[in-house]
């Protein structure tokens, strides 16, 4: 069973949101994680970068595949997890801390109510 932590967001496309004032740090879940394996590779977006809802952020690379990441907020990334560059295993170790992927300053907060409550994403899961 995926570890789903109560207080934050998700996608049904398996990213988290955890909200900090205006900023939305975001991931992948523990569902993806385990559904990708082993991660090798983690593509980050760039500083600065204008993203809309839904828009492809980066890569995840794994020794089974690669998936795209999708922004869940439009707005500007404000910073992304260098870690993840010398260490991509921390995605699988620690999802939800550690192996965060981007922080985004959310230009419309309301896009959160489009996000899953965690009871909606283990419905998602089958869980």
């Amino acid at each position: 069973m995926s570890v789903v932590l109560p207080e934050l967001r998700y996608t049904k496309d398996h990213e988290w949101v955890k909200v900090e004032k205006s900023i939305a740090r975001m991931g992948i879940t523990d569902h993806a994680q385990t559904e990708l394996t082993e991660i090798v590779f983690v593509e980050l977006p760039a500083g600065g970068k204008e993203v809309k809802a839904g828009d492809i952020l980066g890569n995840v690379e794994s020794v089974k595949t690669v998936s795209e990441v999708f922004s869940p907020v439009s707005g500007v990334v404000k910073e992304s997890n260098g870690k993840l560059v010398d260490s991509p295993e921390l995605l699988n170790k620690d999802p939800y801390g550690q192996g965060w992927i981007a922080a985004i300053e959310m230009s419309d907060p309301n896009e959160l109510s489009g996000l899953m409550s965690a009871e909606d994403y283990k419905k998602l899961l089958g869980e």
